[in-house]
């Protein structure tokens, strides 16, 4: 029987990039339990970003860059916790699409 790309959950391919941002809880006040982190790899419609404390399904988070771009919201889809005390967190952007290679910088990729 031929594989299913469907059952992997996943439509788009995600690309292992790295781009600095904050992420912060969609209605935390502003700077509350804001952290400053880092994609671990990123598709137009989701990423999966390295949090310190353990995020819910549903949870909606707030993914801005901090050199360049405007904040995506999303929506979060799992969440694994690391042997370090950390978490890789995969995100779902449903509403609009996320150029990430927007905050490429000329020289670093």
């Amino acid at each position: 029987m031929p594989f299913d790309r469907n059952l992997d959950g996943r439509n788009e391919k995600r690309l292992p990039i790295a781009v600095v941002v904050c992420l912060t809880g969609f209605k935390q006040p502003h700077g509350e339990e804001e952290e400053k982190t880092y994609t671990d790899n990123v598709s137009l419609h989701g990423a999966r970003v390295i949090s310190r404390r353990p995020w819910r399904p549903g949870d909606e988070a707030k993914v801005t860059p901090l050199k360049y771009g405007p904040p995506a919201r999303g929506k979060v889809v799992y969440c694994k916790q690391l042997a370090s005390d950390r978490y890789f967190v995969g995100l779902n952007f449903p509403q609009y699409p996320v150029h990430w290679s927007s905050f490429t910088y000329p020289g670093i990729w």
